[in-house]
């Protein structure tokens, strides 16, 4: 009877301490890459974003083509004229210039405005949020079409 008892106790097994020294290892390694990870993702939104912007701009760039070289006037909610077809100036049935509402890469609508007031030019505003989600009207961590784009490090 007493062999039996100790082949159950000599059985191989892991002890409290090897499971905790895995665990810190395991908890060390997820310490170095996480932040990397995240950091990636913020840069892939912003990468996202800035394809979002270029976009819209494409497509009003096409709607001043068909309208007399002006585009719509107003603020982010002007952008539903792009959503449904339309009439050209010249009478010209025209399809709608996107398929959906302008979103960035964290599904927040895009901000959009002309006459332009941030810059001197005479193109529209067109801006996000960014990550952090507060609108500061293109500056900021806002991500935008008229200056260079911050950084994914902020």
């Amino acid at each position: 009877m007493q062999r039996t008892s100790r082949r159950r106790l000599n059985r191989g097994g892991f002890t409290l301490l090897e499971v905790l020294i895995v665990l810190a290892i395991i908890g060390v390694i997820a310490a170095m890459v996480v932040p990397r990870l995240v950091a990636q993702q913020k840069n892939a939104n912003i990468q996202v974003t800035k394809q979002s912007i270029k976009g819209l701009q494409s497509a009003l760039e096409i709607y001043a083509v068909d309208h007399s070289a002006t585009f719509p006037t107003g603020g982010p909610e002007i952008l539903d004229q792009l959503l449904v077809a339309s009439t050209a100036p010249d009478g010209r049935q025209l399809e709608p210039y996107l398929k959906s509402k302008p979103l960035d890469a964290w599904q927040r609508p895009l901000f959009y405005e002309y006459p332009n007031t941030k810059t001197n030019l005479d193109e529209p505003a067109i801006w996000s949020a960014g990550p952090d989600g507060k609108n500061d009207n293109g500056s900021g961590d806002d991500i935008n079409n008229w200056t260079a784009l911050p950084s994914a490090t902020k």
